[in-house]
């Protein structure tokens, strides 16, 4: 008999208050957004007649083929797939093969490898006997990066792909954390849905030089130095601001946090982000949130005027600025991780 389970899992963007749902932060607030596009995930089982099973996994965004022994797994093709399925302890006994598709480039720094573990967890959960909450696949996820690959990784990413909507996180002691959705009317989500552009800066964003001596530099400092302590002031300005309906307090909280980030390093806010930063502010964008951790690469989210069409003429100049700039289409996802099999 075969059996097809399917997922899907958001990313995030605009994530306020990033860098503090960290290990060396201790305690933090993050407000993000979690949208499309989607990681996608099936996997189709078949119960094997050899003595064990295999797990054959197809990376569609890499066109790789490969199988693995889910007894003995090996981290050296895609780890963050191999780990996931070594995390989740799966039946033997099956033949699985997985289909893991990215809507989003590679590198964009929207929490995309957190989707990837949290599209792929879910189905996952699906053959073990008993289900995992929205919370515990997003922990699950996080602990296949840090303990199984061990990574830096803070806790919003797979938070936000696990839960959906917009979220608003306190991580009350690393990583323990409250996640409570902001829920503002449908004219506002319409109104914010609109107004809000992601840009993605044409180079894949990796670790950096620049961020392991950021991280140094916080590790040392503590929890309480002023640079941690700067960007846990925008999220609460930005719950606010979503709640009141108020897109300029919203965009003031963005561009807080993009300095805050700056203020950790330049190097945070790369060149490249800036000229997108200075078209968009030449056409009344209101504010700009350099996505993830910053640096090279990686995507900037905007958020225009009023108007419609001058975000269209502001997103068409940023894309004549440089060849490597790309709008991507973002719409908001009220909706985390979504499983169901086919029938």
């Amino acid at each position: 008999m075969t059996r097809i389970i399917n997922s899907v899992a958001p990313v995030r963007i605009c994530d306020l208050g990033g860098w503090t749902d960290t290990w060396f932060a201790e305690h933090g607030k993050v407000l993000n957004i979690s949208v499309s596009p989607f990681v996608q995930c099936q996997m189709v089982l078949k119960e094997t007649k050899q003595a064990k099973g295999k797990v054959t996994i197809y990376a569609e965004n890499y066109s790789q083929h490969y199988t693995i022994d889910p007894a003995e797994i090996v981290y050296d093709k895609h780890p963050l797939l191999e780990a996931a399925v070594d995390a989740m302890n799966i039946p033997l006994d099956l033949d699985i093969e997985v289909s893991i598709y990215s809507e989003a480039p590679s590198g964009c720094s929207t929490g995309t490898s957190a989707a990837v573990s949290v599209a792929l967890i879910g189905a996952l959960d699906m053959l073990t006997p008993d289900r995992m909450t929205q919370g515990e696949i997003a922990a699950k996820a996080h602990e296949v990066e840090t303990h199984y690959l061990k990574l830096q990784s803070g806790i919003q990413d797979q938070i936000a792909s696990a839960y959906g909507g917009i979220c608003y996180i306190e991580m009350t002691r690393y990583p323990d954390s409250q996640v409570s959705h902001i829920h503002i009317p449908n004219t506002v989500c319409w109104e914010l849905e609109s107004r809000l552009s992601l840009v993605y800066l044409g180079e894949t964003h990796k670790s950096s030089d620049v961020h392991e001596k950021v991280i140094r530099e916080l590790e040392g400092a503590g929890p309480d130095c002023k640079k941690i302590k700067a960007l846990r002031i925008p999220p609460e300005k930005g719950k606010n601001a979503l709640y009141a309906g108020d897109f300029k307090a919203f965009g003031a909280a963005m561009r807080e946090n993009t300095e805050a980030q700056a203020d950790l390093s330049p190097h945070l806010v790369s060149e490249a982000t800036k000229q997108v930063i200075e078209i968009a502010r030449h056409h009344g964008a209101l504010g700009w949130k350099v996505n993830g951790a910053g640096g090279k690469g990686g995507s900037i989210t905007l958020l225009s005027s009023p108007s419609p069409s001058n975000k269209r003429k502001m997103l068409r100049n940023i894309e004549s600025a440089n060849s490597k700039f790309i709008h991507i289409p973002v719409y908001l996802s009220r909706y985390g991780l979504r499983v169901w099999e086919t029938h």
